[in-house]
């Protein structure tokens, strides 16, 4: 175990940190089912929703300007997926959001702390992890990501006092246990709304680290916004590897060479959610003069990808951050039944950023008007393909 260190500051980022970028990956291939339209030809875009008068907020952001809330008498504790603070995705998230709470709920340095898993490790070593921040005061304890569900099916029931946050997963049975989901699918609609816009050849592909639920929501998504803002478009996609081999979050050769065959087939526009395995994405898609849309962060900003950047056009976001923040603030007010069942566009859980410049003011204001449909209510969106 370790102290957390104060800062934010990112340093190199090999492949190995960046193995759990992100959730953000089928191993079959080809058009998704039932797309239309013809390769190479332009896009005929349907009638777009009017942007609202003035930009959506999410309840997260909302929340932090409500009354102060004093948390100093809590301990908190972070376990880490693998790869740990330093991954510039999904840890990084939340990082910042544990940071966030440790600056503004007034919680004292030696009352945090931060513990990382290890690649290929023994579910028992997770175990201990947890129970070793438990038993030395440690409440509340959040794990990033649905590598801890199992150690929490276990851990949680033996210390029934302590709360327990579970990034992307739940345990059923476990009140002391509260599930961090996103809904992943409505921040990729928005991406897939992007990705035909900028497509010149009304062809966009999505490519898939692993082929699990939590990935296909991206894909389901991503699909459904391309065509809402296209009818006909085509949506090509590949998954690195099968439900069993998490391999494909962290294969980045793997991830150019199927780039390049969603290219050859005619995409030009593609959306990888398959963790460091984007890299090699981001590389394909470099090299062949087409564009690409990042997952989970603001992909643009990341130090990893400053040689392919300028090929992200947008990319959507899971706010792990806001996640870790809410939670935390509520269990300082004692009060985790007001989170959210699921942080979506509305919560401020999932969303779209547009560093880079590629995306105009006309554009902007299509996208703000299909996250104000779905924030309505008016467009629902699917979490399976």
């Amino acid at each position: 175990m370790r102290r957390r260190k104060r800062g934010t500051a990112v340093a190199a980022i090999t492949l190995t940190s960046l193995m759990v970028l992100s959730a953000c990956a089928k191993d079959s291939g080809g058009v998704v089912a039932g797309a239309t339209g013809v390769a190479g030809a332009a896009c005929e875009f349907a009638t777009p929703p009017s942007p609202p008068a003035t930009p959506s907020a999410g309840a997260g952001e909302q929340a932090a300007d409500g009354d102060r809330v004093d948390g100093s008498a809590l301990k908190i504790g972070l376990a880490f997926d693998i790869g740990g603070r330093g991954d510039a995705s999904f840890n990084d998230l939340a990082a910042a959001g544990f940071d966030r709470a440790i600056a503004d709920l007034g919680i004292k340095e030696e009352n945090t702390r931060e513990v990382s898993a290890a690649p290929n490790e023994d579910e028992s070593v997770k175990r201990s992890r947890l129970r070793q921040l438990a038993r030395e005061g440690f409440n509340p304890i959040i794990g990033v990501g649905f590598a801890y569900t199992e150690s929490l099916k276990v851990v949680a029931p033996e210390f029934p006092d302590v709360r327990f946050g579970l990034v992307d997963s739940a345990v059923e049975g476990a009140a002391n246990v509260t599930p961090l989901v996103f809904a992943e699918q409505e921040g990729a609609f928005l991406a897939g709304v992007v990705a035909a816009y900028q497509s010149r050849k009304c062809h966009v592909g999505f490519v898939g680290g692993v082929d699990i639920p939590l990935i296909r929501k991206f894909e389901a998504g991503y699909a459904q916004g391309a065509r809402a803002a296209a009818p006909k478009v085509v949506v090509e996609r590949k998954y690195l590897t099968p439900a069993t081999d998490f391999t494909g979050f962290q294969d980045p050769a793997k991830g150019l060479e199927t780039a390049k065959g969603l290219i050859d087939k005619g995409a030009d526009v593609l959306y990888p959610a398959a963790g460091a395995s984007g890299i090699g994405v981001f590389s394909a898609v470099k090299q062949a003069g087409v564009l690409a849309i990042g997952c989970d962060a603001d992909q643009y900003h990341q130090p990893a990808l400053a040689d392919t950047r300028d090929v992200i056009v947008a990319s959507s976001l899971k706010r792990v951050d806001v996640a870790v923040y809410d939670f935390v603030r509520a269990a300082a007010r004692n009060d985790l039944a007001s989170l959210p069942k699921v942080f979506d566009l509305k919560a401020n859980g999932v969303g779209y950023a547009t560093s880079g410049g590629r995306v105009d003011a006309k554009l902007q204001g299509i996208v703000e008007g299909f996250k104000a449909e779905i924030i309505a209510g008016r467009i629902e969106v699917a979490d399976k393909p």
